[in-house]
């Protein structure tokens, strides 16, 4: 009981929060090359008041792919408030039906659907990918991007989370992963200045290697543009997560989260590192469809909080 209740004081005391990125005053610089260090500190450390970053301390909340992509707004809001999640990323597709395609009658009653509901509608997660060989397969999403961008903006959320899905193997893979960050870049000039943040999911067959984001990231270089941690069983390396979540923590813009009865994956370890980056967000969890989901979140959030946080 000591070293959890001293964990838990830990993650409490942290007055190290990352700043709100809404307005960046210029582009964050780091080392061109994929081998050099990075800063051993955020990019933001100015203490942030945004309630859309967690009040301080991060705290869970739920991505609607797969256990919530049968709910509609209204249910997603009673569920998550029942069992103490404090934030949603609608994944396109889903019942919510919260598209680019909504009018703006329609996109202001999503927001204010949500506002005093104490569940913060927090972003929007599209498929948009952008490491295909064909220019005018990358430009399309890049295209595609920017209406989710403008929807974000509209609806009242904090980000757009995006992906890559592969490397190539007709491309060199430097010449994808510059393609990759050069297009996040592009999309970053948008949410500038709709004053949304563009988050790249650590995805995909090969390209969800931390090595390979963190040089994607040094290519986009752009103050939107962070990453998204996703809880890779490849981010474990020697039962440890630290290399790779190193890499990474310059840009941590957003967390997933899933299973955590997973031994293999070194959970209490991963929110000390977090705890240790400043991070103030959210730990989004995306799990697998349950006939009883609201029992299971009880029981999610319950771990998640045994777990150290």
């Amino acid at each position: 009981m000591k070293r959890r209740a001293f964990l838990r004081s830990s993650f409490c005391a942290a007055g190290l929060s990352i700043a709100n990125p809404a307005r960046p005053s210029g582009n964050v610089r780091v080392p061109a090359a994929a081998g050099d260090a990075t800063p051993a500190r955020p990019a933001f450390s100015r203490v942030d008041s945004n309630p859309a970053l967690g009040g301080g301390g991060f705290k869970l909340g739920l991505v609607t792919y797969n256990l919530a992509k049968d709910w509609d707004i209204p249910t997603l809001i009673k569920n998550c408030s029942q069992t103490g999640l404090e934030a949603v990323e609608l994944r396109t597709t889903h019942k919510h039906g919260v598209e680019p395609s909504l009018s703006k009658q329609q996109r202001l009653e999503v927001k204010q659907r949500f506002a005093d509901t104490g569940v913060q509608l927090l972003s929007l997660g599209s498929t948009c990918e952008y490491h295909s060989p064909d220019v005018s397969v990358v430009k399309k999403n890049i295209e595609e991007t920017k209406k989710f961008i403008e929807l974000a903006h509209d609806i009242g959320a904090l980000g757009v989370k995006v992906r890559p899905n592969g490397i190539p193997r007709e491309v060199p893979e430097e010449k994808t992963l510059e393609q990759i960050g050069k297009s996040l870049q592009e999309c970053g000039k948008t949410g500038l200045n709709y004053g949304v943040e563009v988050w790249l999911e650590v995805h995909g067959q090969d390209s969800n290697l931390p090595r390979r984001i963190r040089r994607i990231m040094q290519a986009a270089d752009h103050n939107q543009v962070g990453s998204c941690w996703n809880s890779n069983r490849d981010d474990v390396e020697h039962g440890s997560v630290q290399e790779n979540f190193e890499m990474l923590g310059h840009w941590l813009r957003s967390a997933r989260i899933n299973e955590l009865w997973i031994k293999e994956y070194p959970w209490r370890e991963l929110f000390g590192l977090m705890q240790k980056a400043g991070y103030s967000r959210y730990c989004l969890a995306e799990i697998a469809e349950s006939s009883d989901p609201v029992r299971l979140l009880h029981y999610y959030r319950a771990l998640w909080l045994e777990l150290g946080r």
